[in-house]
């Protein structure tokens, strides 16, 4: 049975940036850092805390001009930071920010500061990322042997600072919200049905933190997307709460919600053909839910008509963490753009409010864990 419910920017503000070694522009600026008490203190590099070997991430900032957010690998980003997107502050919390108008990749219109799990050798050499050798699959993928993990796990403790207090369409469900974390997915090139794309890029999982601006606290909940076609009409999010429900919901959580700058964790154990999760928070109730990836059984136990009948099974899978921006620049008829304001100059869109932040106590990748 069925029970579902169903700019780029032709340049930004100057801003200060210190990164590995080889970078040539070693420059700084202290007023931001003198305002905000999140900023860099010392410029210490997450990398020095934080375990960065497994990932690079995506900046939403143009530094060398083509048009779209910077990318950082693995091996630099040990001794890499950048003032008010991604650093270390006086807490040694690694702290991640976007403004609604950034930079971003070539296929989103959302802005982020987001690690991407890589699977790197011994010598920090990664493969190509058109190659399974660096994602990990589920045990059912017919090319599981190809893959570099079956499984994997990813916990975290962290707190969101802020998300965007404006959103020109308020009563769409991505409005005032940040990911924290996901599962993104893919195809490879023999099971793909899209030649011109690699794979069709959806997502069994997104964390979510979502809070109203006059409300009192924020809501946790993570959605599934369906494994369909970009084109197909029924390729949407189907959420579950954990603490509210921001996604269906629009009263004020209360105690029951988690406040900004309140520590919540999030563990995710993909093993076998299952993903467990495993939500905690002090003076929360542990949340725990589990969903079988290989095929269209919801996490309520109902069957999905509409999903792919085998789901990701055939796909690729990485995680990401950080603050991956909901506040959709564009403004469409879909549930999925809330059009929000910006300038592109982050001093003007920070005193705005419009802009998201994330600060991760916690963050780490390894082997899937059996689960009896």
């Amino acid at each position: 049975m069925s029970n579902t419910k169903h700019v780029y920017l032709a340049g930004l503000a100057a801003l200060s940036l210190v990164a590995a070694c080889n970078d040539a522009d070693t420059s700084s600026s202290t007023n931001t850092a003198q305002q905000d008490s999140h900023a860099v203190s010392g410029a210490k590099a997450p990398g020095e805390v934080f375990d960065l070997s497994p990932w690079n991430i995506l900046l939403p900032l143009d530094r060398d001009g083509d048009g779209k957010a910077d990318k950082i690998k693995n091996k630099d980003l040990a001794s890499f930071h950048v003032d008010e997107f991604f650093y270390l502050d006086d807490n040694n919390n690694m702290v991640f920010a976007a403004a609604n108008k950034a930079f971003t990749s070539p296929t989103s219109t959302n802005t982020r500061s987001e690690l991407r799990q890589v699977y790197a050798d011994e010598n920090g050499n990664v493969p190509s990322l058109e190659s399974p050798a660096n994602y990990f699959a589920l045990a059912s993928n017919p090319d599981s042997d190809k893959f570099a993990a079956i499984g994997a796990r990813m916990e975290a403790t962290l707190k969101v600072d802020h998300v965007s207090t404006n959103a020109k369409y308020h009563d769409k469900p991505p409005a005032y919200s940040v990911v924290v974390g996901q599962i993104h997915a893919g195809k490879l090139d023999d099971l793909r049905n899209d030649v011109s794309g690699f794979g069709w890029g959806n997502e069994p999982l997104k964390i979510y933190y979502k809070k109203y601006p006059n409300h009192e606290t924020g809501t946790v909940f993570w959605n599934y997307e369906l494994n369909l076609p970009e084109d197909n009409p029924k390729r949407t999010d189907i959420a579950y709460p954990v603490w509210g429900d921001g996604w269906h919901d629009d009263n004020d959580p209360g105690e029951t919600g988690i406040a900004l700058g309140e520590s919540f964790s999030y563990e995710i154990n993909v093993y076998g053909d299952t993903m467990y999760l495993t939500f905690s928070a002090e003076n929360h109730p542990t949340v725990k839910h589990q969903i079988n990836l290989a095929n269209n059984v919801d996490a309520n136990g109902f069957i999905d008509d509409y999903d792919d009948p085998v789901a990701y099974k055939n796909d690729w899978l990485f995680f990401k963490a950080g603050a991956y921006n909901q506040c959709s620049t564009k403004d469409a008829p879909t549930f999925r753009y809330p059009a929000c304001p910006g300038t592109g100059d982050w001093e003007t869109d920070k005193k705005a409010g419009n802009y998201t932040r994330v600060s991760f106590s916690h963050l780490q990748v390894g082997d899937a864990i059996a689960v009896k």
